[in-house]
């Protein structure tokens, strides 16, 4: 599996915040290893033509891969470093197509949930990377605090937007990883 240099930057601070194995009655993902829920995980064993087995049981090669290819492609190698790190993030978190959109919310176009045109003439005209992180990190927790689950989770959640926002914007100061 290829990655890049700045995809292994980011991916340590996502799986900080996805922990371990969790199976939470209010959690619509139910079984979850280190993010990855169950049928997401069959859906990769069974492309890859390997039999089903727990999610539990995901090495971590294969989450790597999964994040990789589901959630750091297509569209984090365009971000700037620490907005990719926040989108990546969200992308894990929600899903793909949330992320778009509340990254076409902080950039103030259409949130269509198309990563198309408008969102990357948007993202080529950000002036400070910094001021897109903070705007992004905003959308986040609005849409967590909208959430009817956020009496059970709302308090993770926004303790996971403010640390990936810091860490997001310390890497959008250090630039690229080598």
């Amino acid at each position: 599996m290829q990655t890049s240099p700045q995809f292994l930057a980011c991916l340590p601070f996502t799986l900080t915040e996805e922990g371990g194995n969790s199976n939470d009655p209010h959690d619509p993902g139910g079984r979850t290893h280190k993010g990855i829920i169950q049928r997401e995980y069959d859906k990769y064993r069974q492309g890859k033509m390997l039999p089903l087995q727990s999610v539990y049981a995901a090495s971590d090669d294969e989450v790597q891969e999964i994040y990789w290819t589901s959630y750091w492609l297509p569209h984090c190698p365009a971000l700037a470093p620490g907005l990719d790190l926040s989108f990546f993030d969200n992308c894990v978190n929600e899903g793909p197509l949330r992320a778009i959109i509340l990254l076409q919310r902080a950039l103030g176009v259409v949130a269509d949930g198309q990563f198309g045109p408008a969102t990357q003439s948007a993202i080529g005209r950000i002036i400070s990377i910094e001021d897109a992180i903070v705007q992004y990190s905003a959308q986040r927790a609005n849409f967590y605090k909208a959430l009817s689950t956020f009496q059970y989770f709302g308090k993770g959640w926004l303790a996971r937007v403010d640390y990936i926002k810091k860490a997001s914007l310390t890497m959008a100061q250090k630039g690229p990883q080598a």
